[in-house]
């Protein structure tokens, strides 16, 4: 199992579906085929490794078992059915990490052992359900996780008092966002940020190279914004006028994001955090002092240090001279 969730980090961060992995084993215990899941409308893991396992025996051995990160799913979509599949393929036993949620691709778990296949579940299920966690949290919660990421100073800031930013975060901070962006469905900003800061919101690898992955752009908010702002040349862009998050949530999730990433500003990164919309927050601290009213969140309505929001640290690194953190809520 630990190597078939390696293999599913192969497949895309982003898009309508999971990253998984698969290996086939012998019956002594031995890899003799592996898959991963490259994107939609390509074979799914478990199709991959079978593929591979019958180019390389004539006739496939018996007492085979495919190891897979989440449960093989149950219905045909763009692809048949992976639990259709591993039971024409004669596997005899199927053990996966996390379970399926989805409506109409789950079960595939009882169609194996309504065929006399074997079947073994939540082996690994914690580390496998966290290294999905975002693909299972959007789709048990039908709306996407959403990331809230920040640049600041060591005291919070955002920028100095006479509003200027660029950069608080240094060259290998501003590298691994862009690279973030890249893994993500959509980006979503206020209308005062695009004022002030004409963002572009593009993934780039370099200044002149971007990632072929490009998120949905996404201005969130009633102002107008100009035609000609940064955000809404070269590539897919939509403003969501509406200051209610949850129906914006509800729209982008009908678009098909799975994964949204708000990079604010501060009024709304704080509307979401104090919505209790935020599943993940993405930190960069340089280590700089700026002092001033410019703070990375606004009010979310805690009045007394009881109401605070207590994180969880998930990863730390350092990029740089910069601290990255990696948090959910406790």
């Amino acid at each position: 199992m630990k190597r078939a969730l390696e293999l599913a980090l192969r497949g895309p961060a982003a898009g309508v579906n999971p990253q998984v992995g698969a290996v086939i084993l012998n019956d002594s215990g031995e890899i003799v085929a592996e898959g991963w899941h490259l994107g939609s409308g390509t074979d799914h893991a478990e199709v991959m490794a079978l593929k591979n396992l019958s180019a390389k025996f004539e006739t496939l051995p018996k007492g085979l078992t495919a190891v897979v990160t989440l449960e093989p799913c149950n219905h045909t979509g763009k692809t048949g059915p992976c639990a259709q599949a591993l039971i024409a393929a004669g596997i005899s036993r199927v053990v996966y990490a996390s379970s399926d949620p989805g409506d109409a691709s789950s079960n595939g778990a009882q169609t194996l052992r309504d065929a006399g296949v074997e079947v073994i579940s939540s082996v690994l299920e914690t580390e496998a359900d966290f290294q999905s966690r975002v693909w299972l949290t959007a789709n048990r919660r039908r709306s996407p996780f959403v990331t809230l990421k920040w640049a600041s100073s060591l005291d919070g800031r955002n920028a100095a008092s006479d509003g200027s930013s660029k950069w608080i975060s240094g060259e290998e901070s501003r590298a691994h966002t862009h690279l973030q962006r890249s893994q993500c469905d959509a980006i979503a900003v206020g209308t005062a940020t695009v004022l002030a800061d004409d963002p572009e919101l593009l993934a780039r690898k370099s200044p002149n190279e971007y990632y072929s992955n490009q998120p949905l752009r996404v201005v969130i908010g009633n102002s107008d914004i100009p035609a000609s702002a940064r955000v809404l040349q070269g590539g897919d862009s939509v403003q969501l006028r509406t200051r209610d998050l949850q129906a914006a949530l509800s729209e982008l999730w009908a678009r098909g994001v799975k994964h949204l990433l708000v990079e604010g500003g501060p009024n709304l990164a704080s509307a979401f955090e104090e919505a209790g919309l935020v599943d993940e927050y993405q930190i960069y601290l340089a280590p700089v002092l700026l002092g001033g009213p410019r703070t990375s969140l606004t009010d979310i309505g805690v009045e007394n240090i009881s109401q605070g929001h207590r994180l969880e640290i998930l990863e730390t690194a350092q990029l740089g001279t910069d601290l990255f953190i990696r948090a959910r809520r406790k």
